[in-house]
């Protein structure tokens, strides 16, 4: 373990803060809100330290850092296992820096039981960042599960009209996905022991990841073609579902639709790339021949899930709706990346998950901003806003570019070493960049209609003459999101460095496969 366990702190400081949270009288509203970002704003200067302290070059054994393991369930072989890598370092640090960005949020948007939705957010951000830094596979499924409990809450109590429906909907889809891979962590645990109990006798088996891992790429644990393609399935069902990839996407727009604003935003947020985190962290990394057999068809699905998201985000008429059906177009992109399998491929979509954390995280916090003042998010009940709001539209014109993947801005870097890898995987190619293209194109179309149906043109309604322009809280919080996206976009190498080692790790298994065919 290293000297200090800053990946603990970081992980429990939320935790606490909502337990601190408890003391809190629960009719002031105003000092739970104070308390919670004072707790969110502690936890991200702390998780700074992860990027400054985070060294690894190709060649490292592993890239693994800030390793803690301590014994929790040793007569199962469970330990408190933390650390990260250039893979999960950027999620932890996207998580850390949207938490207080959301609560800020909450000022104008949440106003009933405002202490108890403080004390569900910073829940949730602790189960986040367990999902990330977990290096033990019953610890990480702990976490995983956990993240439900909040989120659903969130939105079943401080949603919409049809919220009960929503939430009900998005537990029941995430956790039927999320017990097919509770049983693929039993068996993967079963068959390791068995492995090794017949060169160990009494070997009671671990559920550590690395452990598992090398003894994967040793041969000491060798998996039957078969079975490694259903614990790949397994897995696979509970990422694609999270993601939400197509056809396993229809709980994602109501539960976006549905949320509150902050809810939303954590969402689109994190809470997609638990599932493009899986991906990449078990399903390549541990099932290396299956992830090669599976790609094409993954492949497929991700091209549709981009085409489809966005000829229904074209067609919408509400804005949230419109930003929700977007995700499911450019969390395609992800899983179009992953399944590339080569390093440019996968690079992009590691990218494009914070890219798109910031992008859409914003355009919710953009789409709330109009909500708060007019309760309508219909595209036809405004038009000329740009007179009366020049900040916030412009603003929403370098957010809604950044998503449609402007060179210059964030979302360009990601798209184009997506379609890169697309473009250069032998099994993919370049039909698989056509469609890419076309997505891109697409996202555009529907962005910049949006703009112009809500921005341009004539201030007809006269419910929009006095609508007031970004108060101190709103400018914050969207230029705070505003800082990534141009950087990012202007310098991507600075993401791209830490985790380059960590990807080419993950791709060395599939090398091997490829090279045994």
């Amino acid at each position: 373990m290293d000297a200090f366990p800053i990946l603990s702190l970081v992980l429990w400081l939320p935790a606490l803060g909502a337990l601190g949270l408890l003391l809190v009288p629960r009719e002031n509203a105003e000092l739970a809100r104070r308390a919670a970002l004072i707790v969110a704003l502690l936890t991200f200067l702390v998780s700074l330290a992860l990027p400054f302290g985070y060294r690894a070059t190709p060649g490292d054994a592993t890239t693994m850092r800030f390793v803690e393991n301590l014994p929790w369930l040793p007569m199962f072989g469970a330990s408190y296992s933390l650390g990260i890598d250039g893979v999960s370092l950027w999620l932890v640090l996207l998580t850390t820096f949207l938490l207080p960005i959301v609560i800020l949020s909450t000022w104008d948007s949440v106003h009933v039981q405002v202490r108890n939705f403080q004390i569900l957010m910073l829940l949730l951000a602790t189960a986040m960042i367990g999902v990330f830094i977990s290096l033990d596979l019953l610890l990480f499924y702990i976490f995983w599960e956990f993240t439900l409990i909040p989120m659903t809450l969130l939105i079943g109590i401080w949603g919409g009209s049809n919220r009960i429906y929503a939430a009900r909907k998005f537990f029941l889809y995430t956790f039927s996905g999320s017990v097919l891979m509770l049983v693929a962590i039993i068996g993967l645990y079963v068959l390791h022991r068995d492995a090794l109990a017949a060169t160990q006798p009494g070997y009671a088996g671990t559920f550590n990841f690395s452990a598992i891992l090398a003894n994967l790429r040793s041969g000491a644990l060798q998996l039957d073609a078969t079975v490694e393609r259903l614990l790949f399935g397994a897995f696979f069902l509970a990422f694609a579902i999270k993601v939400p990839l197509w056809p396993f996407h229809t709980w994602l727009p109501d539960a976006h639709v549905e949320a509150p604003t902050a809810g939303s935003v954590i969402l689109a947020g994190v809470l997609l790339k638990l599932g493009s985190y899986g991906l990449i962290r078990f399903n390549l990394t541990l099932f290396p021949e299956a992830s090669r057999w599976a790609a094409p068809a993954v492949a497929i699905l991700a091209v549709i899930g981009i085409i489809y998201g966005a000829i229904v985000a074209f067609s919408q008429s509400d804005m949230k709706k419109l930003v929700a059906y977007s995700s499911v177009s450019h969390m395609g992109f992800i899983v179009l990346g992953i399944f590339a399998l080569n390093l440019e491929g996968v690079s992009g979509a590691m990218l494009q998950s914070i890219n798109h954390g910031l992008s859409t995280g914003a355009l919710f916090l953009i789409v709330g901003v109009l909500y708060e003042r007019r309760h309508t998010r219909e595209m036809a009940e405004y038009g000329g806003i740009w007179k009366v709001m020049p900040v916030y539209a412009g603003i929403t014109l370098l957010v809604a570019l950044s998503s449609a993947g402007l060179p210059g801005l964030n979302g360009f870097i990601g798209e184009y070493t997506i379609m890169q890898g697309a473009f250069l995987a032998p099994e993919l190619g370049w039909p698989f960049l056509a469609f890419a293209v076309l997505g891109v194109v697409l996202a555009a179309v529907y962005l910049l209609r949006m703009y112009q149906s809500v921005f341009m043109g004539d201030l007809r309604n006269p419910q929009n003459q006095n609508l007031s322009d970004l108060n101190p809280r709103e400018l914050t919080a969207l230029a705070a999101l505003c800082v990534p996206i141009i950087a990012l976009g202007l310098y991507p190498a600075f993401a791209f460095g830490p985790m380059q080692a960590s990807v080419g790790e993950t791709l060395a298994g599939i090398a091997t496969a490829v090279a045994g065919r």
